[in-house]
């Protein structure tokens, strides 16, 4: 009986792992590609670059601020009915963005509804919800195989998205991705085991009877948390701020949108590799080390970007070698969480770090916007992502990858 066990976990893990980064490939398939529409939206309605910036900032706070109510109720309750819920509110929300073509619009639909629902499937779920039935040690994997997907889906959608726009308008795109959300529902299923249950009882019984307020009152004193957050912010800004703004700054330098559509795709693609990496270095090197020397080829990659000629090759080579640390800060940062303080409440103390990433995802999709608006470029945004990105590594270097004393309070 226990030799069967152990020879069904293989498919068991890679069918929980496959399901994950489905999800995550279709929830950030949705969301990473709303750079496209910024500029139709624009001319089809009137609404501002900067408005529209606004509403996409929304959605940025929204879906990091739903991460951590999402995976508490995950932690508790488990993650099925979390996704299921995820992927019907991205549907409503893409579905109903043509149907209300304003400002208060599209702060409803794109800003609220569509970034809620990808909330709900989105990393601190999958992740929390996998590394619960995983061995510590393919934990680093597993985050990088999930993230990895979501990276997958910007590289799948983006040209599709950008043929719909072109051929058929920005409305039918919405409900392309609309429909397409929906597949994210029967992922769900795989994911409904929750390993840490145990008839009436949890896991919480077996490491001191530790409750989840106990948990973040431990990590919100830990300095190490506080840096993971730091690093996290900054990620959150050079990504929102591309995502929503980089077919922007491709447009002021004369050349189409299929550029931009193939540089969100070439994103996508070589984070795939960098998101698969990062996952497998976490095993063995020190995460901290891992994400101080990403943050700080962000710094490098946009300098060199700025010094050179503003071609569309330009723009490939930047995106490809960006894409490679774009979100595999997602697999240490979760490894680092997880290493702190287990695996019990991470949906719920990743969603908080996530929840630091989308308030630094706000101020880069908003102010990029605003930048353009009042200076004609993107050129103060580019300063600014360089000086954050140092910021961020020197965060990382003092960062303790041990599990704090933990006090048995509830004991």
């Amino acid at each position: 009986m226990n030799t069967a066990t152990e020879s069904s976990a293989p498919r068991m893990h890679w069918g929980l792992l496959l399901a994950a980064a489905g999800m995550l490939m279709i929830t950030m398939g949705a969301r990473q590609t709303t750079g496209l529409f910024v500029t139709p939206i624009h001319q089809s309605t009137g609404i501002g670059i900067a408005a529209i910036s606004f509403a996409l900032a929304i959605g940025q706070f929204t879906w990091g601020a739903v991460q951590p109510v999402f995976g508490a109720i995950a932690d508790k309750r488990g993650s099925t009915g979390v996704l299921v819920f995820g992927g019907v509110l991205l549907s409503l929300g893409l579905a109903l963005t043509p149907l209300m073509p304003s400002q208060w619009g599209l702060m409803f639909t794109l800003g609220v509804l569509t970034a809620a629902g990808a909330g709900a499937g989105s990393f601190s779920i999958l992740i929390g919800a996998t590394a619960q039935q995983l061995a510590p040690e393919k934990r680093s994997f597993a985050a990088g195989f999930i993230n990895a997907g979501g990276s997958l889906g910007q590289f799948v959608f983006a040209p599709i998205v950008q043929f719909v726009i072109t051929a058929a308008g920005w409305g039918s795109a919405m409900y392309t991705l609309a429909v397409a959300s929906l597949l994210a529902i029967p992922l769900a299923w795989p994911l409904r085991r929750k390993a840490v249950a145990t008839g009436g009882g949890s896991v919480a019984t077996a490491v001191g009877e530790i409750t989840l307020r106990q948990q973040i009152a431990i990590a919100l004193r830990d300095r190490s948390y506080w840096m993971l957050h730091i690093g996290f912010f900054t990620c959150g800004v050079h990504i929102a701020f591309l995502v929503t703004h980089l077919p922007g700054e491709i447009a002021l330098c004369g050349l189409p949108g299929s550029v931009s559509a193939i540089s969100i795709a070439l994103i996508g693609l070589f984070n795939v590799a960098g998101s698969l990496a990062a996952g497998a270095l976490g095993q063995r090197y020190r995460m901290k080390t891992i994400l101080a020397v990403m943050y700080a080829s962000r710094a490098v990659m946009i300098a060199l970007y700025l010094l050179a000629p503003p071609t569309a090759l330009t723009f490939y080579v930047f995106a490809a070698a960006l894409g490679f640390t774009w979100l595999a800060t997602v697999p240490p940062t979760a490894g680092l969480v997880g290493k702190l303080f287990g695996p019990r409440y991470l949906g719920t103390l990743f969603g908080l770090t996530l929840l630091s990433h989308q308030l630094g995802g706000f101020f880069g999709a908003w102010l990029g916007g605003v930048a353009l608006e009042h200076s004609g470029d993107y050129t103060w945004m580019w300063y600014g992502d360089m000086v954050l990105a140092l910021i961020a590594a020197a965060a990382n270097l003092p960062i303790r990858e041990k599990s704090p004393k933990a006090a048995p309070a509830a004991a």
